[in-house]
């Protein structure tokens, strides 16, 4: 695979789950292609460093054995080796720039995720306090008003034995009355 600095640029890495940062084997594996790239790089330009210095040799013993006569072959391309190491050189520098930006950005979003749950466990918390004290004051009006309820059916109770036991002591005396009523006829 021919890797441009446009790859490189543009490639994205799936954020992990559970952890921070990227897939690891993703990353490694990109990096195993970068690195393979550039040590075919190195390779070529190996090459072309050793075409380049046979060719000098050539011109060079051509040159001697025959001065006057021009050479029609085009001369080979020449390659700068600094140029070749530069390319690399910022290659590399492209890829730390690009693993910086990603690790900033996934450390920018823990702590916006981070703020996001803090927010909303305060918010939760708060709303359930809210909720709790709601419900705690609708009980205690509750209460009182089932304490109210119960000292009002204790007067009543109080009051209905009295009427009772007034009304049971009333039918026993007229019992009795009639009982002594009922003997005396006998008698």
């Amino acid at each position: 695979m021919a890797l441009l600095p446009e790859d490189v640029v543009n490639k994205r890495f799936q954020q992990t789950k559970f952890r921070e940062g990227y897939d690891q084997d993703e990353v490694d594996d990109f990096l195993d292609e970068i690195v393979v790239e550039l040590r075919r790089l190195g390779a070529e330009n190996d090459e072309l460093r050793t075409k380049l210095e046979a060719a000098e040799a050539r011109l060079e013993g051509g040159e001697s054995a025959a001065p006057a006569r021009p050479v029609s072959t085009p001369a080979p391309a020449v390659v700068d080796d600094s140029s070749a190491t530069a390319s690399a050189n910022d290659l590399l520098t492209l890829a730390r720039r690009l693993h910086e930006e990603h690790v900033r950005e996934g450390v920018e979003k823990r702590d916006a995720l981070i703020a996001e749950g803090h927010e909303t466990a305060t918010r939760l918390v708060a709303e359930a306090e809210a909720t709790a004290k709601s419900q705690l004051s609708s009980l205690e009006t509750e209460k009182s008003k089932l304490k109210s309820s119960i000292a009002e059916l204790t007067g009543f109770e109080k009051e209905y034995r009295e009427k009772l036991r007034g009304f049971i002591s009333t039918q026993l005396s007229e019992l009795d009355e009639l009982d002594v009523a009922v003997n005396s006829a006998k008698n």
